[in-house]
């Protein structure tokens, strides 16, 4: 699914890889290599992957199925039917969800900025939070889940076209002009979980625009192996290591909203942003492959979100 083209040089990456960072199945025995990067997944049998996968995909297609069906209802009743349909897909693929601190009030303009690991960072933030999120213009052609992020209004955008970032920032002040809720992870990458990228901070703009708050979210895995969505690992891979794996944990904590009045410009946001994520990192997995390696080339690197 992921090429090895070489990345524009001014695009953020991570130097996150499949092989460092993400445990695939084949290598959860207790005595494989992955042990030694302190990985704790423990494998589900074949039949229970195998069911939890079409469990998840039905899920999803059965929400997308009866979406048309929805575009009667009032908006309150639409979004409250989102965040059971995410969370009932995230539990239907394996994923245990839970959730600490309390929303921003859904009645007013949001901007929701997470720390990003996963695909699964997606639905778990919709769970709670539902919104326009942004996403590269790839997202749009994978299987099932670019449908889906297509009909939840995605906002598309070309990661290799720095020219278009204007507009996109101004198409996202327009949505939370509007009274709306935009999500993004403005790390403008995957990161494994151990360590995190800077917040970039053009996203944070449309917030200030706006004269919206910017809501922090952070989002832990436990094992985080089994749920890093990085470099050039293939979304099917992805999936089958999460339904592959047991006791798959996903802790949200929403932090106190910024309100962006409060700061001079979108730099200033963006860093009290980054801050308010990480303001418990002691409690991060103590070995890092990124404290043993950070030459490591970024075409091999992660570059899943931009910022």
């Amino acid at each position: 699914m992921n090429g090895t083209t070489a990345l524009s040089p001014w695009l953020p990456t991570a130097p996150c890889t499949p092989g460092h960072c993400a445990a695939h199945p084949e290598s959860l025995h207790p005595d494989s290599a992955h042990r030694r990067h302190g990985a704790e997944a423990d494998p589900a049998g074949a039949v229970r992957a195998v069911v939890r996968l079409i469990a998840g995909l039905g899920t999803v297609l059965l929400g997308l199925l009866l979406a048309p069906l929805t575009g009667l209802l009032p908006a309150a009743t639409r979004l409250t039917l989102v965040r059971y349909w995410m969370r009932a897909a995230v539990r239907a693929f394996g994923v245990h969800a839970r959730y600490e601190g309390a929303a921003a009030p859904a009645d007013g303009p949001l901007l929701v900025v997470a720390n990003h690991v996963s695909w699964l960072d997606i639905p778990l933030i919709a769970a709670v939070l539902p919104g326009r999120a942004v996403a590269k213009s790839e997202v749009r052609h994978w299987p099932v889940l670019g449908t889906l992020a297509a009909l939840g209004g995605t906002l598309f955008i070309d990661r290799d076209g720095i020219m278009t970032l204007p507009g996109t920032v101004r198409t996202m002040a327009g949505v939370l002009g509007g009274g709306g809720r935009v999500v993004v992870f403005p790390e403008g990458s995957t990161w494994c979980g151990r360590e995190r990228g800077r917040f970039r901070p053009a996203a944070f703009q449309a917030a200030l625009d706006a004269g919206c708050a910017v809501q922090p979210v952070r989002i832990d895995y436990r094992p985080t192996d089994a749920a890093a969505y990085v470099g050039a690992d293939p979304l099917g891979s992805s999936l089958w290591r999460v339904v592959s794996t047991r006791r798959l944990t996903a802790v949200v904590r929403l932090r106190e909203p910024l309100p962006g009045g409060h700061y001079q410009d979108r730099r200033s946001l963006a860093a009290a942003a980054q801050r308010a994520v990480a303001s418990d990192s002691a409690n991060l997995p103590s070995l890092s492959v990124h404290q043993r390696s950070r030459s490591r080339s970024a075409s091999a690197s992660s570059a899943r979100t931009p910022a």
